[in-house]
C-alpha cells in the first residue's frame, strides 16, 4: 500500500496544484499517470518540459472533473482549494519544501513514494567541497537588489560548492548599492528572471559593473533555484565548476 494514500496501487491519474509538483512529476512520471499540472507551468515555463503536458485552470470545477486520484501541492501553494478538496474527500498530500540540503533527499523519496516508483531512485547529493579559509566571496544577487544570506537553503547550495557566502547576516536582505561597491564580493552571480522591469534595475547599475568586472558576474538558469529537487545537485556542480574557471 502505497505511504499516507490508501492506494493498494500506483495512482494513475495525478494532479499538481504547484509549480515544483509539476516538474518533480515532468521529471519522474510517466505521461499516462498525469492528468494534468498547475497553472503555474504556464506562468513560469522552463525549456525542458513540452507542450505536451496537460495544465489545468486552477478552478475547483475543472479538477473534479478531471477527477484525480492524487492531488498533490506544496505547503504554501493554494490553501484555499486545498481545503475544498480535502473537504471534499480528495486524496490530497501536502509536501513540504526541503530546508536543508539533506531534506531534499527525503523530499523526492516521499514524492517517488507516492506516484509509485521505488524510493531509491531519489537522486543523491555530492559530496561538499572542502571550504577553505582562501575561498572567493559569491554574491546571490536577485531582483529587487535582494541578496541571500546565511541561514538559507541557497547558502547551503552555494557553501556546498566551495563557495563563501559574500553575506554574513541571516536571511535574504536588501542591500546598500554603495556598501557593495566599496567593499566588493569577489563574484556576483545573477540569479532572476529574464526581464526588462524595474526589478532588475539594481544588477544593472553603472557603479557596480565598474566595482565588479564583467567577467565576474555569473549566471545560472533562474528555475533551479525556485524549487529544491533533483536539479540542486546539478546547480551545486555547476558552481563548482565555475569555482574552476
Amino acid at each position: 500500500m502505497l505511504p499516507s494514500t490508501g492506494i493498494s496501487s500506483p495512482p494513475a491519474k495525478i494532479l499538481s496544484l504547484d509549480l515544483c509538483s509539476d516538474w518533480l512529476l515532468a521529471k519522474y512520471a510517466d505521461r499516462s499517470q498525469v492528468v494534468a499540472l498547475s497553472p503555474l507551468l504556464k506562468q513560469y515555463p522552463v525549456e525542458w518540459i513540452g507542450d505536451e503536458w496537460p495544465v489545468h485552470d486552477g478552478s475547483l470545477e475543472q479538477i473534479l472533473q478531471l477527477k484525480p486520484d492524487l492531488i498533490l501541492s506544496g505547503e504554501f501553494n493554494a490553501l484555499i482549494l486545498r481545503q475544498r478538496l480535502i473537504a471534499l474527500k480528495m486524496a490530497v498530500e501536502v509536501l513540504p519544501l526541503p530546508r536543508t540540503l539533506p531534506d531534499v533527499v527525503e523530499y523526492e523519496r516521499r514524492f517517488l513514494s507516492l506516484i509509485g516508483l521505488p524510493a531509491a531512485r531519489a537522486s543523491q547529493p555530492p559530496a561538499a567541497t572542502p571550504l577553505s579559509g582562501s575561498a572567493e566571496r559569491l554574491l546571490l544577487l536577485g531582483a529587487n537588489g535582494i541578496g541571500t544570506g546565511r541561514q538559507t537553503f541557497e547558502n547551503d547550495v552555494i557553501q556546498r560548492a566551495g563557495w563563501r557566502n559574500y553575506l554574513e547576516s541571516d536571511g535574504y536582505q536588501s542591500l546598500d548599492l554603495e556598501q557593495l561597491v566599496t567593499d566588493p564580493p569577489d563574484v556576483v552571480m545573477w540569479s532572476a528572471p529574464k526581464s526588462p522591469a524595474l526589478a532588475n534595475q539594481f544588477a544593472k547599475h553603472p557603479a557596480l559593473h565598474r566595482a565588479i568586472p564583467e567577467k565576474r558576474w555569473l549566471s545560472s538558469s533562474y528555475w533551479q533555484w525556485q524549487c529544491p529537487g533533483p536539479w540542486t545537485w546539478e546547480l551545486i556542480e555547476q558552481l563548482r565548476e565555475q569555482r574552476s574557471r
